[in-house]
């Protein structure tokens, strides 16, 4: 067999060949990220075995520098192994108690530890093309995190310019809302406003929910209002819309480009148990990849950081055991928030959900068991490829 380590920079990459004998094959050498670096290796790796079923290519999950060697190595047919930078910290430091880390080290690190055959899955163009659902997923993570922020800053700027809005509306982030406070950013704007206007204006943005008795009812609360006159906040307010308009333009943008690749390419029985939508099912599986890498829901779990962790010295031992919060934290928060779902809409769930709860277990917590047990089912499903069930 031939190992080859490769440890991942931006512009550079550290690669190191051996063979199973423990004979170095290639000393550490460094190749460019880039077409003539990437042939460099691969002519390496032929002129040492021509059965590429006995070579074992081992790098560093390190986000997007290794994707385009990744995909080289994938298209000429290279079994590839991507490993937790945890796990090779961890195998490093038990080689040796001195404190060594450089790059040219840790490629013969990587390369030793996929010789060493500690049960690595090799990483398949399964999980490589679904790194695009990964990619949207995680975009609109981040995308629906900064509206919220924007979403918090439109309730400060509203107490502080007309503090009593937010008791005559449902909500402060309405259409109808916001059509308002664009026009009329605070209680003075309001007061001052004609109310044949303010009356269309509520109209058309509520679609007919809010008319006249709204608007006077707006108008004279804002003539009583405590709010501030302050031309700065009212503009900040204006920008403030603007922006969480436009980012929830562009979210539904990215979820119609989800749903697109659930429909056409991914196919997932995820989607038909209940409460589990497009949403939260793409980022499910655009995180966990590809199922055979896992032999168990329960390495599912690990991967996730939501195993328990362990603690156990002599005499002691951790009674109240957390959670271990290692792994993807994506995939930690679609698990979660999705059985918060099914548990509503899944009698079943519903059901586990209320039995842990009566067993005197805080909801988080009863809610941590509701999700391993919703990892158990999707991971049978996955597996199988049938359809959810509902329990009789």
């Amino acid at each position: 067999m031939i190992y080859v380590g490769i440890d991942i920079a931006k512009d550079k990459h550290d690669c190191f060949i051996i063979n199973s004998d423990g004979e170095i094959l290639f000393h550490t050498f460094t190749i460019s990220n880039n077409h003539e670096g990437f042939n460099t290796l691969f002519q390496r790796i032929e002129s040492v075995s021509d059965d590429f079923t006995k070579v074992k290519v081992g790098l560093e999950a390190t986000g997007h520098y290794s994707y385009n060697l990744l995909g080289f190595l994938l298209d000429k047919g290279l079994p590839t192994y991507v490993i937790n930078p945890l796990h090779t910290n961890l195998y490093r430091k038990s080689l040796t108690l001195r404190k060594t880390k450089t790059d040219k080290v840790d490629s013969r690190t990587i390369a030793t530890m996929i010789m060493s055959d500690m049960n690595l899955k090799s990483y398949s163009d399964i999980s490589y093309h679904n790194e695009e659902l990964k990619s949207l997923t995680r975009y609109r993570f981040d995308k629906v995190k900064e509206r919220a922020k924007l979403k918090t800053s439109i309730s400060r700027l509203v107490n502080i310019l007309f503090p009593e809005l937010e008791k005559l509306v449902p909500s402060l982030h309405l259409s109808s809302v916001y059509a308002l406070l664009s026009e009329f950013p605070g209680a003075a704007q309001i007061a001052a406003s004609h109310l044949t206007k303010l009356s269309n204006l509520l109209s058309q943005a509520s679609k007919g929910r809010y008319g006249k008795e709204t608007a006077i009812l707006f108008r004279e609360t804002a003539r009583s209002s405590i709010g501030s006159v302050m031309p700065a906040k009212s503009l900040e307010l204006k920008h403030t819309i603007k922006l969480i308009q436009e980012l929830t333009a562009e979210i539904d943008e990215i979820e119609a480009a989800i749903k697109q690749i659930m429909d056409e390419e991914i196919h997932s029985p995820i989607l038909t148990i209940p409460g589990i939508s497009y949403r939260m099912g793409a980022m499910i599986l655009a995180e966990i990849g590809d199922f055979n890498r896992f032999d168990s829901a329960d390495q599912i779990l690990a991967y996730a950081g939501m195993s328990p962790s362990t603690y156990q010295s002599g005499q002691l031992n951790n009674c109240y055991s957390h959670m271990e919060k290692r792994g993807s934290r994506y995939l930690r928060y679609a698990l979660y928030n999705a059985t918060k779902y099914v548990c509503q809409w899944d009698e079943s769930f519903s059901a586990y959900l209320a039995k842990k709860r009566s067993e005197g277990k805080h909801y988080n917590v009863a809610l941590s068991h509701a999700t391993k047990k919703l990892v158990r089912l999707i991971f049978a499903m996955e597996k199988s490829g049938r359809t959810y069930q509902p329990a009789a």
